[in-house]
């Protein structure tokens, strides 16, 4: 039997929008790393980002500044903090994976749309205008005053929408941010769009798609 949510809820950079913090870091620091370093340089970027993520909420620039910071130290590189505020600026101008627009305009007008974002409720309003479907709510980790993975963003949302895990179909290329915890939250309706990012991993009991393309489906539509 097909599951009709209440509530689409999604991850938004990285799982619809094209997050480029790899791309970034090698326009800043290609030049001087070796292929193979600057492929360790990113992978620590993107583990300290996650490490920052865990504690205490704080600005979205400062994760990036103090991630930026920990990478340069252990990889052997200066830190320059305008290198970490121009990433951080970055952030608003990057749009859709090219599946997205279509694969979302097919679903907003039947079941609500909801972006569950880690990002700033400065930086957002643009990504979420790129999407190319009306997106019903938006909730930023600035609001939850915590960031995925942590519970209490996700609370924050199901007390604003006035609903339950039962209620919510959520979709998410990551599990560490995000799959790993609505597992644990009870989600039981999860889609894992499988953009490379991490290996599948069945054990947190999700459906599968190559692209938002494949949503749709999903749902019945």
């Amino acid at each position: 039997m097909t599951f009709t949510p209440k509530f689409i809820t999604f991850d938004c950079h990285g799982t619809m929008i094209f997050y480029d913090m790899a791309g970034a870091a090698r326009d800043h620091y290609a030049d001087s790393l070796s292929p193979e370093a600057m492929d360790m340089f990113i992978k620590d970027f993107s583990a300290y980002r996650l490490d920052e993520v865990l504690g205490a909420w704080k600005p979205y620039a400062d994760v990036v500044h103090n991630a930026l910071e920990r990478t340069c130290k252990r990889n052997g590189v200066d830190f320059d903090p305008d290198i970490a505020t121009d990433i951080y600026e970055r952030v608003p101008t990057w749009g859709p994976h090219a599946d997205v627009p279509e694969g979302l305009s097919r679903i907003a007008e039947k079941i609500p749309l909801v972006a569950l974002t880690n990002a700033m409720n400065s930086q957002i309003p643009q990504n979420i205008a790129s999407l190319g479907a009306p997106i019903a709510h938006v909730f930023t980790a600035e609001d939850a005053q915590a960031y995925k993975p942590q519970m209490r963003a996700f609370e924050h949302m199901f007390d604003s929408l006035g609903c339950g895990p039962e209620d919510v179909l959520h979709v998410s290329s990551s599990f560490r941010y995000d799959l790993m915890t609505a597992h644990d939250l009870g989600i039981t309706h999860k889609a894992w769009v499988n953009r490379g990012h991490e290996p599948a991993n069945p054990y947190y009991g999700y459906r599968e798609i190559p692209d938002i393309s494949g949503l749709p489906g999903l749902v019945g539509l």
